[in-house]
């Protein structure tokens, strides 16, 4: 689920305010809310949208609600809200705008909650720090569409940005392919790591494990129950500890480095992602197995197969996603199925993607 990010900047001095400015396009903010006679001026510092009372913006923005509805263009609504009669208001424009720019007084979270539930989507949160970036970004679990940032601490600007990036603006559908497995190898004692988080997956959700970081299969979460043991749904039995995850923010880490209160991505067999917390990793020792396969990615133009591998606990209860979207026991694959993976062009340098040629077997 991505989320947006704005920068408020009304009522500052323009020498101040292009600073701002320059960094909100720099670091790809989705917009600027500004005077009215800001326009031309951000349109000669670069791309970007505004918001702001100039017709000519990208998007007209008025707290007055007449002339909203009488505006035949994109347009926002902004309201401050103090009490419940102002909640009303903006309710009642949810057919006149594509967002809502809400301001709230200290009692922030209820009436978040209220506009949510009753306009679904286009809600943008000022937001005066981190805090209430977070809060704002999670209320009723689904949260605004977006945050406004309105203070101009720097540091503070950064910290709310580097985390919306990482933790929803890189979170969109992953592109899964199919790999045919080649090889299947029981091996001796290995050390595996078990991730159990703080969330309640859902069938056909896991995380995405390797031994390439440029090509991991979708490991299935412990969702299902067998004859021998219960399901646990916050678990996924992700394998040997010198394997890759694919974490939020497009990085990798290795299996041995999770820990308690890390991120994790929780991926779909759409290839839609969520975070979640991990709770506890646990890592010991069991009986391994080695799956190989291959799969088809284009590389500068090239279309080229690409040999994968991943370690396994092998138990009947670690499970990988087929062509049918059917979670399936390792101990039922068989050479030539096709199951989920994720294959991506380049590698990794301490766990960022690089654009360079590096060969992992």
């Amino acid at each position: 689920m991505t989320k947006q990010i704005f920068i408020d900047l009304r009522g500052i001095e323009w020498e101040v305010k292009k600073r701002y400015i320059t960094y909100a396009i720099e670091k790809n903010f989705d917009g600027i809310i500004a005077d009215s006679d800001d326009l031309e001026r951000i349109r000669k510092l670069g791309k970007i949208k505004v918001f702001s009372e100039n017709l000519n913006s990208d998007y007209v923005l008025t707290s007055d609600a007449e002339i909203l509805k009488r505006l035949d263009k994109k347009k926002a609504f902004y309201k401050r809200i103090e009490n419940k009669d102002d909640e009303r208001e903006v309710v009642f424009m949810k057919n006149f705008a594509d967002y809502f720019l809400v301001e709230t007084s200290n009692w922030k979270v209820i009436p978040l909650e209220n506009l949510i539930s009753e306009i679904k989507s286009g809600i943008i949160a000022e937001v005066g720090n981190f805090d209430d970036a977070m809060t704002a970004l999670s209320t009723l679990e689904k949260g605004c569409d977006g945050i406004a940032i309105t203070t101009l601490d720097i540091n503070e600007i950064k910290k709310i940005a580097e985390y919306v990036s990482e933790t929803y603006q890189t979170t969109a559908a992953i592109p899964l392919t199919l790999v045919k497995i080649k090889t299947i190898k029981k091996l001796d004692m290995g050390d595996r790591v078990c991730i159990d988080t703080a969330s309640m997956l859902k069938i056909g959700e896991g995380m995405l494990i390797g031994s390439q970081s440029n090509g991991l299969f979708l490991i299935h979460s412990e969702t299902l129950e067998s004859e021998y043991v219960n399901s646990r749904p916050f678990r996924v039995n992700a394998g040997a500890v010198g394997l890759y995850i694919l974490c939020p923010g497009g990085k990798t880490k290795y299996l041995s480095e999770v820990s308690a209160g890390d991120e994790m991505l929780i991926v779909d067999l759409n290839g839609n992602t969520r975070k979640a917390y991990v709770v506890r990793s646990k890592i010991e020792s069991r009986p391994l197995i080695l799956i190989e396969a291959v799969g088809k990615i284009e590389e500068k133009g090239v279309i080229e197969e690409r040999t994968i591998k991943i370690l396994l606990q092998n138990a009947e209860t670690i499970r990988l996603i087929n062509k049918d979207g059917r979670p399936v026991s390792i101990t039922e694959l068989k050479v030539g199925d096709e199951i989920l993976a994720y294959l991506e062009e380049g590698g990794r340098h301490f766990g960022t993607k690089v654009d360079e040629t590096i060969i992992e077997r």
